[in-house]
């Protein structure tokens, strides 16, 4: 039961990272990060992500513009470029490294202190990745909600808003996090199950015990 429990977990985890992984990737590309509804002209919305600004608009659809210069934006939006790289490259380096720790994978399978490490090795990454993804959006969402609620601007100017974006990154750092503390529980939680290889031996190791005390017993 053990054994089903393990597998179940590694297969979780690994499905979770990889959920995670990909979401983060589109929430660093995605555009919808803040979200502004202009009063004076509801047909017109604009939207902000970490590379370029958008305007939405009913009878021209949406354009894009990308940013100018990077030292030119806010500090929020240039760190939250690097750690959502940070973020995209550890998944994908978590899901490398406990891919091949997982137990049904045949390739390495009578070096199971190895396996364990790589699973160990990808489930911290995987964690690692979701920490460095939860960190830039709730960020950008802290200094959206002190943007919106700050008495020094007048209340005629329009007020960026949460976009979708943040919702996806934080539903990708918690399924990371979720998958990296799967595959840490997978991995020390219970033990690994036996190559076939090292089923014979045992099997041979037992029959050869049980011939040299049926040999001992006929000589007494």
């Amino acid at each position: 039961m053990a054994l089903v429990f393990r597998a179940v977990a590694q297969l979780a985890g690994i499905a979770l990272s990889l959920l995670g992984w990909v979401l983060s990737c589109l929430t660093n590309y995605l555009p919808q990060w803040k979200n502004l509804n202009l009063d004076l002209n509801e047909m017109e919305n604009w939207t902000m992500g970490l590379w370029q600004t958008c305007v939405i608009q009913e009878e021209v659809g949406m354009q894009c513009k990308d940013f100018d210069s990077f030292l030119a934006l806010p500090a929020e939006l240039r760190i939250s470029r690097i750690l959502m790289f940070m973020s995209n490259g550890l998944g994908f380096l978590g899901l490398l490294f406990s891919g091949f720790g997982l137990d049904c994978l045949r390739i390495g399978e009578r070096q199971q202190d190895l396996k364990k490490r790589l699973l160990i090795l990808g489930g911290i990454l995987s964690w690692t990745a979701g920490i460095a993804g939860l960190v830039p959006v709730s960020w950008v969402a802290h200094m959206t909600v002190w943007e919106f609620w700050d008495e020094t601007v007048p209340e005629i100017v329009p007020r960026w808003e949460f976009g979708e974006s943040l919702f996806i990154g934080w539903f990708a750092g918690f399924s990371l996090l979720l998958g990296g503390c799967l595959l840490n529980w997978a991995a020390c939680g219970t033990r690994a199950p036996l190559a076939s290889g090292h089923y014979a031996v045992a099997e041979m190791q037992h029959h050869h015990l049980h011939l040299e005390m049926k040999t001992t017993h006929l000589k007494l």
